[in-house]
């Protein structure tokens, strides 16, 4: 088959490798449909991953070609959505169905070959049916959903609270999308770019509400908005020390800081920041990954249930389209940062 093989730090190229061989309890999943996610940027042109050789992409979806000897065959031929995390199982916060908080798990696309290859291995345990009105492509942006409505769904959120979302990536605008779409009253919105701004007004933000950070007094926006108080719960999407102080200072007393930016360098706060962190009693919570239980209440079945009713509509921010071939131009284009974009996505159909 044909894949993507990461050797080392900047040497990935597109190659003819082997197809996987399946364990008993995994598929063969055809991939039709990839995402590049930013943490792939680092994996292949940084900081490289934890060995070689890799196929790396966690964010995919596709067709159950084979199955393992141990498996039911009701798998086979099956459109799928992948969860990427495979936990061990046996440490406690696994024992305690909180897969995303295993001790020892292995993940798809980083720690095990994923989904920028023609077929990949997945345990069956990882796979999440499609219902036949939800594209590859809005499967493939699972994971990245999930992962924000499990940040969402982690807090209590008031319907009348005056929420926050600092930094509007793919990350933010999903966010965005979800809060929206549960209704939340009283949301702020903030980025950085004009790009980000027509993003924010598709999902339904009224400009009185969008703040372009880069007016440097987004301080005093948002104060101005809360009544001087700060937001009861402000969702940092961003990972930057300046931005996380922001949401510090910025939020109610007793408001919840979520943290779900990926750190973009050391984080360090200077001692007034923490004594706004004390004086206010805030609640500075951090949230990775998503639930992925295979039970109707998880949030991977959150996200499935308002694709199949059409209360959401993720494939409007996928601005980069890409044969299999081209994906090293769609992570040229995230790497150099060449052209604005929300979600770039591979297919293969």
């Amino acid at each position: 088959m044909k894949a993507y093989v990461l050797h080392n730090i900047n040497e990935f190229r597109l190659e003819s490798v082997e197809k996987p061989i399946l364990k008993p309890d995994e598929v063969l999943v055809e991939v039709k449909a990839a995402g590049i996610c930013g943490s792939d940027i680092p994996r292949i042109f940084k900081t490289g991953s934890y060995f070689y050789p890799l196929i790396p992409g966690h964010e995919f979806s596709g067709i159950v070609v084979k199955i393992g000897e141990s498996l039911d065959e009701n798998w086979l031929g099956k459109r799928v959505g992948v969860f990427p995390l495979i936990p061990c199982m046996e440490c406690i916060p696994c024992q305690n169905t909180q897969y995303e908080l295993c001790r020892d798990y292995s993940y798809l696309g980083s720690r095990r070959d994923g989904g920028f290859a023609e077929y990949v291995a997945v345990p069956a345990k990882n796979l999440i049916e499609l219902p036949e009105n939800v594209s590859y492509e809005a499967a493939a942006m699972l994971e990245p959903m999930a992962v924000v409505v499990h940040a969402m769904r982690s807090i209590m959120i008031n319907r009348d609270d005056k929420v926050v979302v600092l930094g509007l990536g793919t990350i933010g605008v999903l966010l965005t999308m979800f809060l929206k779409e549960a209704n939340i009253n009283n949301l702020l919105v903030i980025g950085n770019k004009d790009f980000q701004k027509e993003m924010a007004l598709k999902l339904g933000i009224s400009e009185e509400y969008y703040y372009d950070s880069r007016n440097q007094k987004v301080e005093e926006w948002i104060k101005y908005h809360t009544e001087n108080l700060g937001a009861n719960v402000f969702f940092e999407c961003v990972g930057k020390n300046e931005t996380i102080t922001t949401a510090i200072n910025c939020t109610a007393p007793n408001g919840i800081v979520q943290l779900i930016g990926n750190p973009d360098s050391d984080i360090n706060f200077n001692k007034n920041t923490y004594w706004k962190i004390l004086r206010n009693q805030l609640r500075v919570k951090g949230s990775w990954n998503s639930s992925f239980t295979n039970r109707s209440d998880d949030d991977w079945h959150y996200v499935l249930e308002r694709l199949k009713k059409g209360k959401i509509d993720p494939e409007q921010y996928i601005t980069h389209k890409f044969s299999f071939e081209e994906l090293e131009k769609g992570l040229s284009i995230m790497r150099d940062k060449s052209e604005e974009y929300i979600k770039l996505m591979i297919t293969r159909y």
